[in-house]
């Protein structure tokens, strides 16, 4: 497929998605539309599989097999190479047919059959065909957000049948050419769908989708000279994106996330399948990661994470965290009115011997006193685990306009005796309300980054001598000198041109003096 042909398979996608919602907020019909999505992914993955295990058999078409043996045989290779199976009647494209929604080249579409409460069964069959599998956990509850009863899909079930008849039938429509095309393909158009319900879900986006740019960033740091990483691990993931982005920067060998919203968690796994990863290589949990860590024993050679900015957690107030190995060797725990450095700490516990984490905080993180303070000088002082400070632009990210930083810590740091400094806020480009980063700004940060070296007013190593002579404080601009000297002002240059414009208005007022006593009428000027 080439970049055309992707472009516009995402532009289809989201038409479907913008158009058919009617009055439903999108990031309301966002569950639904993906949702719809993912069953038509998995219906073609499944349809190609068992065409292939139907090559030798007299009906090749998996579509218009009844044989009970066939079917049989289809079902457990499914479940033990897919990790779910569909019956050749509830295929996505069978399920449309029954809706009997025709669209015409003009886009227009007749009415059609009653399919909600078959689709509601087939939902429920995908998931109840994984129980007992390897792949039950993964796909537990996948389509529990598609409430096919909802009233805001329509007041009565015929208005909430015509919808979905619709929107299966427009999708119906669209090959995704799963079998001549990379999987990503269809795993990158997903990315683009969330991307586009995230820029219209403000604040709540930054619940589940960090911006491109700023994930590309973290995925290259935490990846930088290597081609493989034995495993990545997020633990407030989102819809998976920033996971999935590593592996466009080197092959991953398993995936682990944690999130506390139900609804994401859904959705990250769905991203993860999507984008054609095996059920055996990601675990995605759903839990607040703070309060009831997942992967607890666990540690992970690449962790990234972009966690809510100071978001409150119980500190103090849980016991527990007092003798808790992640935070207990600080000295302080993080103020309950901010879980910044309780999710660094989390990291860091996470973190294998020869693993790079980077994570996305407000600039707070860099200079705040009191625990914080001792934290953050723990971590440098006694750990010396930070590797970096790259200060970001200010409007990035959903939800917030305050600018953020990216934080990075190694266990084994190379350069163990400076910290690298980037100020990179100065450099953006606006797209619409929000700034972005470029690909060459991109480049520009993970560049500088890997030469680890000073740039006038753009990047400073500091020795952790000087770090110590700041108390701790990071604030990029104790290092960062981006001030720039005006050109010096010719004073007796600017008086000469104060005095030739005096000059010149005395001969204007005189003119106008003189056309007022042409005229008989009083001069504005005094005499």
């Amino acid at each position: 497929m080439t970049e055309a042909q992707k472009q516009r398979l995402e532009r289809q996608l989201w038409n479907i998605a913008n158009e058919l919602r009617g009055k439903m907020d999108a990031d309301e019909f966002r569950d639904y539309i993906l949702g719809f999505i993912f069953y038509k992914y998995l219906s073609e993955k499944q349809h190609l599989f068992a065409n292939k295990l139907l090559e030798t058999e007299a009906v090749k078409d998996y579509a218009l097999v009844t044989d009970a043996e066939d079917l049989d045989a289809i079902r457990e290779e499914s479940l033990e190479k897919l990790g779910y199976v569909l019956k050749p009647e509830e295929l996505f494209s069978a399920v449309a047919t029954r809706g009997n929604v025709k669209v015409d080249e003009d886009d227009e579409e007749t009415a059609g059959n009653f399919i909600l409460e078959d689709l509601q069964s087939i939902l429920n069959a995908i998931e109840q065909s994984t129980m007992g599998n390897d792949s039950e956990d993964d796909f537990n509850k996948l389509f529990e957000d598609i409430d096919l009863a909802s009233t805001k899909l329509g007041r009565s079930p015929a208005a909430r049948n015509a919808l979905i008849a619709k929107v299966l039938a427009h999708l119906d429509q669209i090959d995704f050419q799963l079998e001549d095309t990379d999987a990503d393909v269809l795993g990158d158009a997903y990315e683009y769908l969330i991307a586009q319900f995230a820029s219209g879900a403000g604040k709540k986006a930054g619940e589940f989708y960090t911006p491109q740019q700023v994930s590309r960033i973290l995925a290259k740091v935490v990846t930088l000279g290597k081609s493989q990483i034995k495993s990545a691990y997020d633990p407030t993931c989102g819809s998976g994106s920033l996971l999935l982005r590593i592996s466009k920067e080197a092959e991953v060998g398993e995936f682990f996330g944690q999130e506390l919203n139900r609804t994401t968690y859904n959705l990250a796994r769905m991203n993860m399948i999507l984008h054609d990863v095996h059920f055996s290589r990601f675990d995605i949990q759903q839990e607040d990661t703070i309060e009831e860590p997942q992967h607890i024993d666990q540690r992970f050679e690449a962790v990234v994470a972009n966690p809510p900015f100071s978001a409150k957690w119980k500190s103090a107030a849980n016991p527990l965290n007092e003798t808790d190995d992640r935070f207990s060797i600080y000295g302080k725990l993080a103020p309950a009115s901010k879980a910044d450095f309780a999710f660094v700490q989390h990291m860091i516990h996470q973190m294998a011997d020869n693993g790079t984490a980077a994570v996305v905080l407000p600039h707070g993180v860099l200079f705040r006193g009191a625990a914080e303070g001792v934290i953050r000088e723990y971590i440098i002082k006694e750990q010396n685990y930070l590797d970096a400070v790259i200060g970001l632009p200010a409007n990035l990210f959903y939800g917030t306009s305050i600018p953020a930083c990216i934080l990075v810590f190694k266990k084994c740091r190379v350069h163990d005796d400076n910290i690298m400094f980037i100020d990179a806020s100065a450099e953006f480009e606006k797209v619409g309300n929000q700034n972005a980063l470029t690909d060459e700004h991109v480049a520009k940060i993970v560049e500088t980054y890997a030469k680890r070296e000073s740039v006038d007013r753009y990047a400073h190593v500091a020795p952790l001598s000087e770090v110590a002579e700041n108390d701790y404080n990071l604030n990029i601009p104790r290092y960062v000198d981006t001030f720039e000297e005006e050109e010096p002002i010719d004073l007796k240059a600017v008086t000469e041109a104060l005095t030739a414009l005096e000059t010149d208005m005395a001969v204007t007022d005189k003119t106008i003096a003189g056309f007022c006593d042409e005229l008989g009428i009083p001069s504005p000027f005094k005499s």
